[in-house]
């Protein structure tokens, strides 16, 4: 009953929301005027209800009120109901006649402002409705216990999803089958359908997402075959991830260029030696090349580190670990400001207006790593290395050298542009925010 009354709060909440923004776009639009933009008969709301059916309905659609999906994949949906309702209302507009009543500008706004605006409207919403323990949704995790544990503690730390682990009061039911033969996990399956109309299974295999895969269905005999791709090896793929990165590394170029003017001055005047370092490293197809990044270090480093690792021998043991050092001695001060920031990395985007790199890939790994790579180097050389990527985002400096080749296997498989938004969008918080910073 509960999940009931959740479903109908936030459905209410996200129709007064298209209506709050509409009251905005009107705003925004009569403040067009004074730009030159044509006179705005001002519309009544009772014109624009159509609409908010279309929107409303398309995130129905959707399953954003039956699902508990998380921020991103609830944005996501948000930005698919928005861009095919645009469609669908200047098409019935134009197949009406009456689209020469409505502001073309007005529209465009609104459909643009809410695409921006609801998913974090949205997240403040559920962040005050899930506080309170009666909307959360109970959760009985069934399976191994680290596998339990992961999960639960995702519920804890995720609060967007409003689901809390229960085993006694549950209204939804969730089997890890890893670790389940598959005569247990079909015992489980029919025990608990029998008490609920619906239960989630996650799936045996790893490093595979399943979202856009297509089921297959042999009805004959009664079973399904679920597509599974390795997304980055696609053509079509390849080419929309490509354009993607030059678009933006061109958009990004003027900012480049003033930022890259204040950081040489900085560097010149901290320490001796050129502003650039470059360094050969592993490209696409096991090929080489020169990867260019702002100098960090003193040119005599070499020097400085066989010092300092005569002294702190546990050092030497965390770099084996991690490939890092926790206290690098050969970095200056304008070193650690660039690195902690980030900036150090900006002149990689030379190296994706050239075609050696992409903005959103695995690490370029120095060539002295590539044996260290072993069976995830067949995935890893395929592709492009990044600026920036999935184990950039998920802890950094804090995750092992083997997580980090296991990330970077996992964006590989199960690359979208999406995706490549998502991951862009968290390195502006991560470096804000110096998560993982080092």
């Amino acid at each position: 009953m509960k999940n009931f009354i959740t479903k109908i709060i936030l459905s209410f909440i996200d129709i007064l929301f298209l209506i709050g923004i509409f009251y905005i776009t009107i705003f925004i639009r009569k403040n067009l005027n004074s730009f030159g933009f044509p006179e705005f008969n001002v519309l009544m709301i009772n014109d624009f209800l159509f609409v908010f059916v279309i929107i409303f309905s398309l995130m129905y659609y959707e399953k954003m009120y039956h699902f508990r999906y998380d921020f991103w994949q609830d944005t996501l949906k948000i930005v698919k109901s928005f861009t095919i309702g645009f469609l669908l209302t200047m098409s019935f507009l134009a197949l009406s006649k009456t689209n020469m009543e409505y502001s073309r500008t007005f529209i465009l706004i609104y459909f643009l402002f809410g695409m921006l605006i609801l998913p974090p409207l949205k997240r403040l919403s559920k962040k005050i409705l899930f506080s309170f323990s009666f909307f959360k949704q109970n959760v009985l995790i069934v399976g191994d216990k680290k596998q339990v544990a992961i999960l639960e503690n995702e519920m804890k730390e995720n609060w967007y999803l409003g689901q809390q682990y229960d085993e006694i009061n549950y209204t939804n039911v969730v089997i890890i089958a890893k670790g389940i033969d598959t005569k247990e996990l079909n015992i489980l399956v029919e025990k608990y359908l029998n008490t609920h109309s619906e239960l989630f299974v996650v799936p045996y295999l790893e490093n595979t997402n399943f979202i856009d895969s297509e089921i297959l269905e042999y009805s004959n005999i009664r079973l399904n075959t679920i597509q599974i791709e390795n997304k980055l090896l696609i053509r079509k793929n390849i080419f929309i991830k490509n354009s993607f990165d030059k678009v933006i590394s061109l958009l990004i170029l003027p900012l480049f260029l003033i930022i890259h003017f204040i950081v040489s001055i900085a560097i010149k005047l901290d320490s001796k030696g050129s502003i650039w370092f470059r360094q050969k490293r592993l490209g696409k197809d096991d090929i080489d090349f020169e990867v260019y990044k702002y100098r960090s270090m003193y040119i005599d480093g070499d020097e400085i580190l066989k010092k300092y690792l005569k002294n702190n021998k546990d050092e030497i043991r965390y770099y084996e670990e991690f490939h890092k050092y926790k206290n690098d001695p050969r970095i200056t001060k304008v070193g650690k400001i660039l690195r902690a920031t980030s900036l150090d990395e900006l002149p990689q985007l030379i190296n994706v207006l050239k075609g050696d790199m992409s903005l959103i890939g695995p690490r370029p790994y120095m060539i002295s790593e590539k044996i260290k790579l072993q069976k995830n180097k067949q995935f890893i050389l395929k592709v492009k290395p990044g600026i920036t990527g999935l184990w950039q985002v998920s802890g950094r400096n804090n995750l092992t050298f083997k997580e980090r080749n296991e990330l970077e296997v996992w964006y590989i498989k199960n690359w979208s542009l999406w995706a490549d938004f998502v991951i862009l969008f968290k390195t502006i918080k991560v470096v804000f925010f110096k998560i993982g910073a080092k």
